[in-house]
């Protein structure tokens, strides 16, 4: 039965581009991600962090990551560093709703701990989560997902079946924790983190079968067709952005592996229909039980798509294996993983474990530079959805630019919950962001401006302008209002914006306890057995 407070639920997906999903330009075919924003508005200048630890902290905290003990990932970094886990010195939305009487449940990945093993008070059950099943570390095989917990008590290996996928075993938790949540009063506040469609490459036959040749014109075709799409829905103006292959990728017609390509971008998109397919359940389950009026549903992706290149070496295996404990010790019929990107190794099966690579992901992130890790367009831009039928929101597009810390405050007015102010008598930080409700309601919102730091990259975006920098490079300034690719650097033309936005984004450093990033390095390496 309906409940009078609205439900919550976030769906928050894993190193997916800013184009992959339909309602955003892309080709893959997402009808249930796409069915969920023709009922809900669409924000087109939406960020994250430009990485998943990073963003599953400021997303379900309302604190820019610093804040939060995770800046980066789950490594401990010594008393020069970063803590990398979740520390008591935040409230999540998990214990900031179950006071206020909701039931809380999440499913999927957690990757805001650095004790992957044993409980300890990072963990999702121990912040808030009355239930939980899902991983504890970040990526994974999805046919024989390590780190999965049910609670606090593992999932062995040897208790998956033979038809396990780790995406539809989210869909079918999240979409039964609605189910048993709905049977009495109470609200809930769910959290649904997918793996998908972050590497390994891996997905079911079925799947792979309807995307082959769906990429077979190659990435340049794509690409220019993706921002065609976007510029036809709305989602990017036709004189605000350039379509243009990143200098590093070759164009598709000098590309001497196309098959091999190929292969992995099918099982890219594979990944990403299973996904929707899982959102499909779980949407359902609001149907079935007649909350989907009185469910405000956000979704989102934890940063942009993802360049990183597999090495194809029993290092780098053992790493993955040993540090973080992400690789599997042997494919379910006892042969050696083949692990690392390379033309022998066709993705998709569970005995492989690869990557797309930077040409894909260059079209995932469709019209933006860069990737996952930059904290320039390619890497923060995120599809925001947020879908609540009876809540009154505008069913269009916004294009005001809101980020991660805009969401806390967003859900706590429209649930009328109070945000945690202390913990064991001690003042918590306050949330630094606002509300996007009356911009969803169809309302000018409110301007503010947005900041970014991640691995020394940094950002703040006033307005239309974005002062931007990698790690120890000079800072760039656009005009995002007319170039969002970032392509004309505008920086020598106006020393005094930069001036200004540079001091802006020191006293916010300075305010959420940014550790420049050499510091961060050097404390690193002083730290016995860290992975890299």
């Amino acid at each position: 039965m309906a409940t009078a407070r609205p439900n919550v639920l976030i769906i928050l997906v894993d190193d997916m581009g800013y184009s992959d999903i339909g309602c955003y330009g892309g080709e893959i075919g997402t009808p249930n991600i796409d069915g969920l924003a023709e009922r809900g508005a669409r924000l087109t200048n939406f960020y994250n962090t430009a990485r998943c630890s990073p963003s599953r902290a400021s997303l379900l905290t309302g604190l820019h990551p610093h804040q939060t003990g995770v800046a980066e990932l789950v490594n401990n970094d010594g008393p020069g560093g970063y803590p990398g886990s979740l520390t008591d010195r935040s409230a999540t939305l998990a214990e900031t709703f179950r006071a206020a009487g909701y039931h809380t449940h999440m499913t999927g990945k957690w990757h805001l701990s650095n004790e992957r093993e044993q409980p300890d008070k990072s963990w999702p059950t121990r912040r808030g989560f009355e239930r939980f099943w899902g991983t504890i570390s970040g990526a994974g095989s999805y046919f024989q997902t390590t780190t999965l917990h049910d609670g606090e008590t593992p999932v062995p290996l040897s208790e998956l079946g033979p038809d396990f996928y780790y995406t539809d075993e989210i869909g079918a938790h999240a979409a039964a924790a609605i189910r048993d949540a709905t049977d009495g009063e109470r609200p809930f506040f769910g959290y649904v983190a997918f793996t998908a469609p972050h590497w390994p490459l891996h997905a079911k036959e079925a799947d792979l079968a309807e995307t082959r040749g769906m990429f077979d014109e190659g990435w340049d075709v794509l690409r220019t067709r993706r921002r065609q799409r976007q510029v036809d829905a709305g989602i990017c103006a036709e004189d605000a952005t350039l379509d243009r292959r990143d200098p590093e990728v070759p164009a598709w017609s000098d590309e001497p592996e196309q098959k091999w390509q190929l292969e992995r971008m099918e099982a890219y998109a594979a990944q990403v229909r299973a996904m929707d397919r899982a959102v499909g359940t779980i949407l359902g389950a609001l149907d079935d039980t007649g909350q989907r009026d009185n469910t405000i549903v956000v979704f989102l992706s934890d940063n942009g798509g993802c360049a990183e290149e597999l090495r194809s070496d029993s290092e780098a295996a053992d790493r993955f294996r040993k540090h973080h404990l992400i690789i599997p010790p042997s494919a379910p019929d006892g042969t050696p993983m083949r692990v690392g990107n390379s033309p022998d190794i066709r993705p998709g099966t569970a005995d492989t474990y690869t990557s797309y690579g930077q040409a894909w992901a260059n079209l995932s992130n469709t019209p933006f530079r860069l990737y996952k890790r930059w904290v320039h367009e390619g890497g923060i831009a995120t599809p925001l959805i947020v879908s609540w039928p009876a809540g009154g929101l505008a069913e269009t597009v916004r294009d005001a630019p809101h980020q991660l810390t805009d969401v806390a405050p967003t859900l706590l007015e429209a649930t009328g919950v109070q945000a945690i102010v202390e913990r064991d008598g001690q003042p918590l930080p306050a949330l630094p962001g606002v509300s996007m409700l009356d911009l969803l309601r169809g309302g000018s919102g409110l301007e503010h401006d947005l900041f970014w730091e991640h691995i020394g990259n940094a950002a703040v975006r006033s307005g239309d302008w974005k002062l931007v920098r990698e790690f120890e490079g000079p800072w760039e300034l656009y005009d995002v209002s007319v170039d969002r690719s970032e392509s004309n650097n505008l920086a020598a033309a106006h020393p005094e914006r930069v001036t200004d936005l540079t001091g802006r984004w020191h006293t916010w450093a300075d305010s959420v306890g940014v550790i420049p990033y050499a510091d961060v390095l050097a404390a690193r390496a002083s730290m016995p057995n860290q992975p890299a």
